[in-house]
């Protein structure tokens, strides 16, 4: 019989344990992480000890992210192993879990009262109409709290420097995010996540606020967006539909300032959002100022990528006709026939769903924290219709445009603001083959006018200050104050 448990002394465990011999192995096996056991046993019975918690690319060891996890226990050849006994819903202190045959389901430490719409209706009110002055503090969101990174992480790190005594909270889905060094983390739905949104001076976030928000007096919202459009956003995209208009609308009135990579993002984005009476501040991308001044060193380091391997950056944006990734790509047939490490990076919208791409010489950095320090360890960028484009151009390295599905894509999905392939500072190809040869056979001399002018156009503002402008004027106009 196996049998299970789970146990807290020490941080978050499932203990598995059993008859027999000790298993070859004991692992756990979700999409975006992995844990293996430590087992021990006197020949009679045996013992697995599953920390529910991982640490990847070399990070610090934190919660495992919510999903599903499958419990796997390798017996000797020939041996068949037992599914242990059912373990009801737990709250674990950084998470909550239950096991069921062998399926573990990790979930956010949220009291269960309050994970259901009645119980969020109820902290929503409760923090709505408190009487309580604002905080000095600035509440950070990044992509729906999937991580902290993009502009956001930026801001934050230029305004610990220079603001230390302001309190900065991340909203995070889970405590598996890692956050900036002294910031706080509130998990998304707590009552500390309603309090932190519901109190704070200052909101920096990079898309729509979720749930229920309406700006108290005096709070500001700066919206810094997460790229250049090439695809139509909002009230551009194809066919009118008049509840998302009105979704839209009623979102941009949320925002006091919004952010803009360039003159040309900023008119795209005021007219997409309807945000043409309000402040658009046209300063570059904050998340781009580490590619003027950094290197990938550490990063490769990180992933295990030696210094004279080249680096491919697979970074494709996603599809509103689909949940996961788009698998135009064989990455490990692409790193073989280019000699090189491909990275793949999903979008952030397929971040929760699909699971890791393997294969030799490819690492999957879908859930890697900050996507810039990708931009800074690839030796070329290959993407389709991706913002990422308009990042990557900073540094001034090769990039590939991987278009199979354009009509689609243009004509029905989404549509775009101007013909990529007249203006694209690199090939543009159909088909994995095409892609090879194009790699094999770069030419950057082929496409340097455009290059250039594509930089002229897109990162004239990207000059490695762009925090440092956009904190100097949240300071300024008094959006929190400083001791």
């Amino acid at each position: 019989m196996t049998d299970a448990r789970f146990c807290t002394d020490g941080g978050a465990t499932l203990i598995v344990s059993g008859a027999g011999p000790m298993p070859v192995s004991v692992e756990l096996v979700g999409s975006r992480a992995r844990v293996v056991a430590a087992t021990s046993g006197s020949g009679k019975t045996w013992t697995a000890v599953l920390p529910l918690r991982a640490s990847r690319w070399g990070g610090a060891e934190l919660p495992l992210p919510a999903g599903e996890y499958d419990l796997r226990i390798e017996l000797a050849a020939g041996a068949a192993a037992e599914a242990p006994a059912s373990v009801p819903l737990a709250q674990l202190g950084s998470l909550r879990a239950e096991l069921s045959s062998s399926t573990l389901t990790v979930g956010p430490p949220i009291d269960p009262a309050y994970d259901s719409g009645e119980g969020q209706a109820a902290l929503d009110r409760r923090y709505a109409t408190r009487p309580a002055a604002l905080e000095n503090a600035v509440f950070f969101e990044s992509f729906y709290g999937r991580n902290a990174s993009c502009n956001p992480l930026a801001i934050d790190r230029e305004l610990a420097r220079r603001a230390p005594g302001v309190t900065r909270y991340w909203s995070v889905v889970d405590l598996s995010v890692q956050i900036p060094e002294g910031a706080v983390a509130v998990v998304d739905g707590s009552p500390e996540w309603w309090r932190a949104r519901g109190s704070a001076r200052l909101l920096v976030v990079n898309d729509w606020l979720r749930r229920t928000f309406a700006r108290r007096p005096g709070q500001v919202v700066v919206q810094t967006w997460h790229g250049t459009p090439l695809k139509r956003l909002a009230l551009h995209r194809p066919g009118f539909h008049p509840r998302r208009m009105a979704a839209v609308i009623k979102e941009s009135r949320r925002w006091n300032v919004l952010l803009a990579q360039n003159p040309y993002a900023a008119r795209i984005l005021g007219k997409a959002y309807a945000f043409l009476s309000r402040p658009i501040w046209v300063e570059g991308h904050p998340r781009n100022d580490i590619l003027t001044v950094g290197d990938g060193v550490a990063t490769r380091a990180a992933l295990g990528i030696a210094p004279d391997e080249r680096v491919l950056l697979y970074a494709p944006t996603w599809r509103d006709d689909r949940t996961e990734m788009v698998d135009f790509v064989d990455p490990a047939a692409l790193a073989e026939a280019t000699d090189s490490v491909v990275l793949v990076r999903g979008h952030s919208r397929t971040l929760l769903s699909g699971r890791d791409a393997e294969g030799p010489r490819v690492v999957d950095v879908t859930g890697f924290p900050d996507t810039s320090q990708l931009l800074l360890a690839a030796d070329a960028l290959i993407t389709d219709y991706s913002s990422v484009m308009f990042d990557f151009s900073v540094t001034g390295k090769p990039m590939f445009f991987l278009v199979p599905d354009i009509e689609h894509y243009r004509g029905q999905l989404r549509g775009f603001y101007f013909d990529l392939a007249a203006h694209a500072p690199g090939p543009v190809v159909r088909t994995e083959a095409e892609l090879v040869a194009a790699v094999r056979d770069d030419d950057p001399a082929a496409f340097a006018a455009k290059y250039t002018q594509w930089r002229e156009k897109f990162n004239p503002r990207d000059d490695g200050r762009a925090a440092e402008r956009v904190v100097g004027r949240i300071l300024d106009q008094g959006f929190v104050q400083v001791d």
